[in-house]
């Protein structure tokens, strides 16, 4: 019997193979908990997809993306720290 068993978190962290998956499952994690870490703009903003390390946010009009836009820097930090495994750098806003 092999001695040196891992467990199926390490194996998928750790090994290339699974390299892409991860960074598409932590992009999606981005998408999913928009929402939970911005109640406040639940109404006016929506994470649509990551990609590129790009968030695309759908804001509701032109005023809310550039208040948004002077945000920016904050707004990727915020999502920094409560998901560690971001890769974010940047957000695009969609109407």
């Amino acid at each position: 019997m092999p001695k040196d068993f891992r467990s199926l978190s390490d194996v998928i962290y750790k090994e290339k193979a699974f390299k892409k998956i991860v960074k598409k499952a932590n992009e999606q994690e981005i998408v999913e908990k928009f929402g939970e870490i911005f109640p406040e703009l639940d109404k006016v903003a929506k994470a649509v997809k990551v990609e590129r390390k790009t968030l695309y946010l759908k804001v509701e009009n032109s005023v809310w993306r550039s208040e948004l836009n002077l945000k920016q820097e904050a707004i990727i930090k915020k999502i920094k720290s409560k998901l560690e495994n971001s890769e974010l750098e940047r957000i695009k806003f969609i109407s």
